[in-house]
């Protein structure tokens, strides 16, 4: 017996980890689940006039209700979207009166005409946002072709002369048609926990699976059976 404790020990012990790692996962998956829940109740939330001085950090997902005047220009971001293709997201100009800003008014086809602002002042209501949507593979902006591959406030806000500040529209006063509402949630948020619990668990379990079929062939093997 002394000559499988070993092995039996180490098959325990590594399972053993395994098994406590998935409950780290299941744990995180909790404390994710949480932390989405709170940035759903402040996206949802009623909104608020826009503050002085928009902080990335501390107003991110806040909920605001702007008016001014559409500017003339919007800059288009590649975008696909599921069960509809490729298009572009609309980045115009919103002038309060007391400062320029940006907003993300949403979707159009990727071959339909920018629509004409429209006249006279307008309301939008959305949400404040400073996306990351750049990586590693994310191509650089044509900027001379009007072509933006992410949404990158401080050139954006270079090209458009407003402040780095940008609004994702979830309603507005006018019809914007063919623009559709892209409004922020939380489906960007990567959120894998309960994948790699699973993962773990079954690396455990194969753990033990191993283990068993090693310790069995021994058995057989100092029986003087078939290895």
């Amino acid at each position: 017996m002394k000559r499988f404790v070993i092995p039996l020990s180490f098959g325990l012990l590594g399972a053993a980890v395994l098994v406590a790692l998935g409950v780290w996962q299941l744990q995180r998956l909790e404390w994710k689940q949480g932390i989405l829940a709170e940035i759903e109740a402040r996206i949802a939330a009623a909104p608020v006039s826009l503050p002085e001085d928009p902080d990335p950090q501390a107003d991110r997902y806040l909920p605001v209700r702007v008016t001014g005047r559409m500017g003339e220009r919007a800059l288009r971001v590649l975008v696909s979207q599921k069960r509809v293709g490729a298009g572009y997201r609309l980045i115009s100009v919103l002038d309060t009166g007391a400062r320029r800003i940006m907003v993300d008014r949403g979707f159009i086809p990727v071959d339909a005409e920018i629509p004409d602002p429209p006249p006279g002042e307008v309301t939008v209501t959305g949400n404040l946002h400073w996306p990351q949507d750049r990586n590693s593979s994310t191509p650089d902006n044509d900027i001379a072709g009007n072509t933006w591959f992410a949404r990158d406030l401080q050139p954006m806000a270079r090209q458009l002369d407003t402040r780095p500040v940008m609004v994702i529209a979830r309603e507005v006063s006018y019809d914007d048609g063919p623009v559709a509402p892209l409004p922020v949630d939380t489906s960007g948020i990567p959120n894998d926990h309960l994948e790699y619990a699973i993962t773990w668990f079954s690396l455990a379990g194969i753990w033990l699976g191993m283990t068993g079929y090693y310790l069995w062939r021994k058995r057989r093997s100092d029986k003087g059976g078939t290895a």
